[in-house]
């Protein structure tokens, strides 16, 4: 049986509109809606080829945190489109998203080669442990990995599923699937970008807000903007509108995870700290730090990113070097003004109040955040 860390049997109170400003209960629906979908998975698994562990390792996975952003704003892209009654279509496709956000975790922290995702191993780590009796270390890591890339693929097959079994009018389906596909291409190019990137980073700013731009920009706020609004059978016009507030605020977002990820301890992001600059991840901080640095500390940061592994003292050098050339101040004025670019657009949509109101606290979730 899965078991969610957030008490499932949600109902939803009050009428349609004021469900969008409940943010709790929308991770809860969906939430709760996850945890059937698996646990059904683990009852089921008798008639099935699937073990019993594969639901259940991906149910923690699932359930050891996660903001949710993706059914958030989903749910908030539908009472933007003014939505007529419950919502439990909606919740369905926000749960397929989030199904597929756990899929490109689980193989994002596979090619990363992380050991933390929100404080709890990763899911090839974890499977590695469970598989580790009368194998050698690197046997291990290698089951695990493989485990792992299946359990991912699980999760893709398993987001089809949920979004195919969300109880829309097959006209609205096939008005949907088209997004849907652009969104897990966008995210996959953006992927693509990052890993061609890594390991010889520039001071080329614009490449890495392009993978910025199609990794998390348009993954995480445009397109389950987009998703939720179409399902409600919204305008192109309305369409575009909320791309100029999703675009600025997915860029905001990335760069506070990217503030996070270089100044921040494990215990407050829940990954192994400077994974990013560990690996040469081709960040906006990062390369604005080449960007800025004059000869003596562009020699310097060029002599860290060649170090195979970082001590402490190179970890703190790193951060001095990010705060000394500028960088960190610069991309912190920079999270401001795309905030309140995407504020600004907020402000010239006509939205229900309700709608507005949920956006606006989620620009400010997104980009004030301290984890």
């Amino acid at each position: 049986m899965v078991h969610p860390s957030r008490p499932p049997g949600i109902s939803w109170l009050g009428a349609p509109a004021r469900a969008g400003s409940r943010p709790a209960d929308i991770r809860r629906a969906v939430d709760t809606h996850l945890t059937d979908f698996l646990n059904a998975k683990t009852h089921s698994s008798a008639l099935s080829p699937v073990p019993d562990e594969v639901p259940e390792f991906l149910g923690q996975f699932l359930f050891h945190g996660g903001k949710r952003i993706r059914p958030l704003l989903c749910v908030n892209g539908w009472h933007a489109a003014r939505g007529e009654g419950e919502p439990h279509e909606v919740i369905g496709v926000a749960a397929a998203l989030e199904m597929f956000h756990a899929f490109c975790l689980i193989h994002d922290d596979i090619m990363d080669g992380s050991d933390l995702r929100r404080g709890h191993p990763t899911l090839h780590r974890a499977l590695a442990a469970r598989h580790s009796t009368g194998r050698s270390p690197a046997e291990t890591r290698r089951v695990g990995t493989n485990l792992a890339i299946l359990v991912g693929d699980l999760a893709l097959v398993w987001s089809d599923e949920l979004l195919h079994s969300a109880g829309l009018p097959p006209g609205r389906l096939a008005d949907l699937l088209p997004l849907i596909t652009t969104m897990r291409c966008e995210v996959m190019y953006g992927q693509y970008l990052d890993v061609t990137a890594t390991g010889r980073p520039t001071s080329d700013r614009g490449h890495a807000m392009e993978i910025v731009r199609y990794k998390t920009a348009k993954y995480t706020v445009e397109r389950p903007l987009h998703i939720g609004a179409a399902l409600a059978g919204a305008t192109p016009e309305l369409l575009r509108d909320l791309t100029s507030y999703a675009l600025p605020l997915g860029e905001a977002f990335q760069l506070r995870d990217d503030l996070l990820g270089a100044f921040s301890s494990s215990a407050s992001t829940g990954k192994a700290r400077t994974d990013d600059l560990r690996d040469g991840k081709h960040t906006v901080l990062l390369a604005t730090a080449l960007q800025r640095a004059d000869p003596a500390q562009y020699a310097s940061l060029r002599a860290l990113l060649s170090a195979p592994r970082h001590t402490q003292d190179e970890t703190d050098q790193f951060r001095r070097l990010l705060a000394a050339t500028g960088a960190r101040d610069r991309v912190e004025s920079e999270i401001k003004a795309y905030r309140a670019q995407a504020l600004h657009a907020l402000e010239q949509i006509p939205l229900p109040s309700a709608a507005s109101d949920a956006l606006r606290e989620m620009a400010d979730a997104a980009t004030l955040r301290i984890k």
